[in-house]
């Protein structure tokens, strides 16, 4: 073998230095005996909007930052077209996200463990979830301290949230301190992922601290075209570099974790996808797998706006010279204030209806509002009470758009495609003004700016079309190559995540989801990586 080819030889290779593939990394180098590469088609996170929170605002759509995706136009959502934010750098949308740290509900894991995927229980994921913590709340039952994954009480509050807290628990829904033992029906100041008044990504957390290992190689700007496959079993990866194309070969397992768009686009690329849309890119179909790229789930946010007077809000803070400079300085002095702040800070989790045995609906209140991101905070004092469906019925798909690896592929969430969600909508609205409407938030005279007083409560029709007219994704796409029993003919992986039909390929990211967890899914991702770095290293005893 010449001294090239060794230098590319590696035990494992990690495709994808985001939410999972950090943690990957990072537990499959802790044997010095084997030879790992972390291979990210981005970036280094080098610029200083990756570290401050509040720089989602500028990240987001950014191409430094995003890889700026698109849907395809969607016919629930009016024909729109809408942006589909995935991360661009080492912490993948881990460096970009809302870094709320939430894991869902036990019973997310449990039906899991329901449709025969053994080992993904409530009671087998928590362990893992608390392996890699490190929470402010910990040690107790649900959390604990030491680990990768810091965890911090949010360093701004306000008091237009605390008062929409109050109005929740005057709805009957309960002010609680933790989201994340199980069941996180109630109102909770979002937990994030911060340290010290800095976003804490996977990069941060996880893949920084051991870059010094000898064993472990990152490969940034390494764009990866297809796995390479002998024999039905993955042998490398065939990757674009600045320098020209290079192929790493793996000894032992190739992981994909480049996300619910990369991964299944790659599988696509590597002839492991739907058999009769390979051969219409042109691809030659090395494994007929259907469920490729089918599955994709997604939460639909509802962006309600309300006008408000009397209390302050981000809006007339952003629009004065004084109060930009007050920020700054509260932030360059202490950490603390709006510049600290995720994309959304006071959740709510209830139910759409009294027949749902648990919380089915997720809000995220802001005390901000502005036409979208990337756009400029609107000029009058207002919040946003954004809702979404945390089970969503409707299922979308993820297919190619060419067999050229540096096309965007393409997205459709296929979002209110399904009568439920459109009920399920309805009912989020009509929940959001009912909040609303409580004696807590009287003194600030709440007007409704979107959808507006012009749709009315009463018209289940008229509520899903404004559903359709203001809802836009929460970042959540799962499920793209979900894991499921070796017999289910739509199951990409196996519970293990081992590919299904070719040895030697995971899968180890959001995309394996069968179904997507009720709330937001960054901590999951992470966890899928722990968990899966367990699988590999308990497959390849040393």
């Amino acid at each position: 073998m010449s001294d090239a080819a060794s230098q590319d030889a590696y035990d494992y290779i990690v495709v994808g230095a985001g939410s999972a593939g950090c943690v990957l990394a990072n537990r499959l180098s802790a044997d010095p005996s084997v030879r790992v590469a972390l291979v990210e088609a981005g970036g280094k996170d080098d610029w200083i909007w990756f570290h401050i929170p509040v720089g989602y605002l500028f990240a987001i759509g950014n191409p430094r930052a995003d890889w700026c995706f698109k849907t395809e136009p969607e016919p629930g959502l009016n024909g729109r077209s809408l942006s589909y934010p995935r991360g661009k750098a080492i912490g993948g949308s881990s460096a970009i996200n809302a870094m709320i740290y939430m894991r869902g509900q036990a019973a997310d894991y449990d039906h899991w463990r329901q449709l025969g995927l053994e080992g993904w229980s409530w009671d087998d994921v928590l362990p893992v979830f608390m392996k890699h913590e490190d929470h402010f709340l910990g040690p107790n039952a649900f959390h604990k301290r030491g680990g990768e994954w810091h965890v911090e009480f949010p360093r701004v509050t306000w008091p237009l949230l605390d008062a929409v807290r109050r109005a929740a628990a005057e709805d009957g829904i309960p002010a609680i301190d933790d989201f994340n033992t199980g069941d996180n029906e109630g109102s909770c100041y979002f937990h994030v992922n911060q340290k010290r008044g800095l976003r804490w990504s996977a990069a941060r957390g996880f893949l920084k601290p051991v870059l010094h290992r000898r064993n472990l190689d990152l490969i940034t700007a390494g764009h990866v075209e297809k796995v390479v496959l002998k024999d039905r079993r993955a042998v490398g990866v065939a990757l674009r570099t600045a320098s020209g194309p290079r192929t790493l070969t793996a000894r032992r397992e190739v992981v994909l974790s480049a996300g619910s768009i990369g991964s299944p686009q790659l599988l696509m690329l590597s002839g492991i996808g739907p058999g009769a849309h390979l051969a219409e890119m042109g691809i030659d179909v090395a494994l007929d797998r259907p469920g490729v790229g089918a599955n994709l789930q997604d939460h639909l946010q509802l962006r309600m706006i309300y006008k408000v007077s009397g209390i302050g809000t981000l809006n007339e803070r952003y629009h004065s010279l004084l109060g930009r400079a007050g920020m700054g300085l509260e932030y360059a002095f202490f950490r603390k204030g709006p510049l600290t702040m995720a994309p959304s800070q006071l959740g709510i989790f209830t139910r759409s209806g009294p027949d749902r045995d648990r919380a089915d609906l997720q809000f995220h209140v802001q005390p901000l509002s502005l036409d979208k991101f990337g756009d400029p905070l609107h000029r009058f004092p207002a919040f946003t009470m954004s809702v979404c469906n945390l089970r969503p019925a409707s299922r979308g798909t993820l297919r190619l758009r060419s067999a050229d690896p540096a096309a965007a592929p393409r997205i459709s969430p296929n979002y209110l495609s399904d009568e439920e969600d459109r009920r399920v909508a309805a009912a989020a609205i009509r929940t959001a003004r009912r909040i609303v409407s409580r004696p807590a938030l009287a003194p600030y005279a709440p007007q409704e700016m979107l959808p507006g007083p012009a749709v009315p409560n009463d018209d289940e029709r008229a509520l899903a079309l404004a559903a359709g007219e203001i809802g836009t994704t929460i970042f959540h796409p799962v499920g793209t190559a979900r894991m499921g029993r070796p017999d289910d003919p739509l199951a990409v992986v196996d519970a293990r995540l081992r590919v299904i039909g070719i040895a030697g390929l995971r899968v180890a990211d959001a995309s394996i989801m069968p179904a997507i967890t009720s709330g937001n899914t960054n901590s999951p991702s992470v966890m899928i990586g722990e968990k899966g770095a367990g699988m590999i290293l308990e497959d390849n005893p040393r």
